[in-house]
């Protein structure tokens, strides 16, 4: 089930390496034979391997990134710094909850299995439930989570003026100045067709009968697996964590917040279909609970319908009777790209894109259009499986360049921010260090990492 809001902070902020490692080796045709490795470095009782460290200097390489001076050695104090963190985590006694992780854990294990195809992939492949694995990479997360509270904790308050940001953009050698590719300023707006009432009443109808046999004593994780439609829970038995007010939709979270523990509700519509809700456990304004989900079925009329009411939206936006961003804003129902005005963001917030990011069906499409064109409506399947309809608007392209600050303010802006960020830090290990046991291997002393 989607969130009501933009994805939550946690998710944006951890690289999902889980899926990143798994697919790759999945696509070369299985796992890659073990190599040796070795531990380079030791922060009480966290270490840091030498494939940890090679992998994270080739990640930096490939992205590009405005910081002339990043070597192995620089690689290796940042990666020393993420593990002080989590260490003085415990002496400070910062705490993650369990339940946190186990939040972030059941997003990425539901990415994964959507992306290799099921639940039954993953263990198909590592030979291991997805509850074992689950289990195994606990602790990794839960120092991810821990490592990102300290830095904001750490960081907090640091920003940058736009003249700082001018003079941290002289300062980097035009030799080390990235390479962008073709950029474009692309938006979109997105109608998801209603289903018609007859289909609307057999999702509803399909709840209701499931409710009886839970009742009759079947297992409600069992039938969750087998029925719900909501690809982020659906494989787990319909289990969504705690939750608290404000991250699901509201009729989600007011039937959840007046029902009793274990209680199971009749069907409850939202945007997202009918959920059958049981409530596990509440204290104060968090609850625990799962849900199944079903969507009524759309068909190809209901289609039709959607793509008439953007057809008549794009002929008022071509005849300036309406403008596109304000248009995106009222009747977009994606809402991640309605809430920046209908366009796609990157990492930074900004709104202009490297076409390598986007998705090949919309390339495709814009590669047939004029800049300034707005297409006419296309259908398209959502990450959640479903079809819908939407209009793009291709505003601007900015051709292969060298990073400047007209095209780049925002890209350069954060990296003037990480590196501001990264002073503070570097001031707080010069200190947080002495409070914990460090050691560095032979191989990397020369790098003078502790030395004051």
């Amino acid at each position: 089930m989607k969130l009501r809001s933009l994805p939550s902070l946690i998710a944006n902020l951890f690289v999902l390496l889980l899926v990143v490692t798994s697919l790759e080796a999945l696509a070369q045709g299985g796992p890659k034979p073990v190599v040796a490795d070795k531990i380079v470095a030791k922060v009480d009782n966290y270490i840091v391997l030498k494939s940890e460290l090679e992998r994270a200097y080739l990640e930096f390489l490939s992205q590009g990134k405005m910081d002339a001076d990043m070597d192995k050695c620089k690689m290796l104090e940042s990666l020393i710094v993420d593990k002080l963190m989590v260490a003085k985590a415990e002496i400070d006694s910062v705490e993650v909850s369990e339940d946190m992780v186990n939040g972030e854990l059941d997003r990425r294990m539901a990415y994964f299995a959507q992306q290799v195809g099921g639940e039954d992939k993953i263990q198909e492949y590592y030979d291991k439930s997805v509850e074992e694995f689950k289990e195994e990479i606990f602790d990794r997360v839960k120092e991810d989570i821990t490592k990102q509270t300290m830095h904001q904790e750490i960081t907090s308050g640091v920003s940058v003026t736009p003249n700082e940001v001018k003079k941290f953009f002289k300062k980097i050698p035009k030799d080390s100045l990235p390479y962008y590719s073709t950029e474009v300023q692309l938006g979109q707006i997105v109608k998801e067709p209603e289903p018609s009432e007859q289909e609307d009443e057999i999702a509803r109808q399909t709840l209701l009968d499931i409710k009886q046999k839970v009742l009759a004593g079947g297992d409600f994780e069992e039938f969750a697996k087998q029925y719900s439609q909501d690809p982020g829970s659906g494989a787990f038995g319909g289990n969504l964590g705690w939750m608290s007010r404000g991250q699901l939709v509201p009729e989600f979270e007011e039937s959840a917040m007046t029902m009793k523990v274990n209680e199971i509700s009749d069907p409850v519509k939202s945007d997202f279909g009918y959920h059958l809700i049981q409530l596990l456990d509440r204290r104060g304004n968090e609850f625990n609970s799962r849900h199944i989900l079903i969507k009524p079925k759309i068909g190809s009329s209901d289609l039709d319908i959607a793509r008439d009411y953007l057809d008549s939206l794009r002929t008022l936006i071509l005849a300036d009777s309406i403008e596109f961003e304000r248009t995106a804003k009222d009747h977009s129902d994606d809402q991640m790209t309605a809430n920046a005005g209908g366009y796609f963001t990157d990492a930074t917030g900004g709104n202009v894109v490297s076409v390598e990011t986007l998705d090949p069906t919309i390339f495709f499409t814009i590669d047939t259009m004029k800049v300034g064109n707005i297409s006419k409506p296309v259908e398209f399947r959502q990450q959640d499986g479903t079809n819908a309809v939407r209009i793009l608007y291709y505003k601007k392209k900015v051709s292969p360049h060298v990073a400047n600050l007209v095209d780049d303010y925002l890209k350069i802006q954060q990296a003037a921010l990480n590196q501001k960020q990264g002073e503070k830090v570097s001031k707080w290990f010069s200190t947080a260090k002495d409070d914990v046991f460090i050691s560095v291997d032979e191989e990397y002393r020369d790098c003078g990492i502790l030395d004051d």
